[in-house]
């Protein structure tokens, strides 16, 4: 399957969040996470986008319960890569770098955070040999 087959509109993703926040759920609690107080044509549209969803393998539907029940197939991590992958051909010709330094520029990470992301790299990058010099 192409990468796009799992790309998902901002409607779609909607429906995803919820469902990556919940484990899985039944057309009627997505409606009503979704549209508080809705109505049966948001209701509809929930049920379309599980269906372009399941289509588009990000979801999966468990007929054994009734209500069906939905979950998600497509990690969220695995989704954002993707997405970030994609805008990085688009913008930066394949690297990641100027992407993330961007982020990291115009970002304010709190203590917290940037104590996190040290630990992220260090845990990720490989030390430098002692021949390596060290930025």
């Amino acid at each position: 399957m192409d990468q796009s087959d799992h790309d998902a509109t901002d409607a779609e993703l909607a429906v995803l969040q919820v469902l990556w926040e919940r484990g899985s759920a039944t057309i009627r609690q997505l409606a009503d996470a979704l549209y508080p107080g809705g109505s049966t044509a948001q209701y509809a549209t929930v049920q379309k986008l599980l269906e372009r969803l399941q289509a588009k393998g990000c979801a999966r539907r468990d007929r054994r319960p009734w209500p069906h029940v939905f979950s998600a197939t497509v990690d969220r991590d695995d989704l954002i890569g993707r997405r970030l992958r994609a805008v990085a051909e688009k913008l930066c010709g394949g690297s990641l770098t100027p992407l993330l330094t961007h982020l990291i520029s115009v970002e304010r990470l709190s203590p917290r955070e940037r104590e996190e992301l040290r630990a992220f790299l260090d845990g990720r990058c490989p030390k430098p040999g002692p021949d390596e010099a060290r930025p």
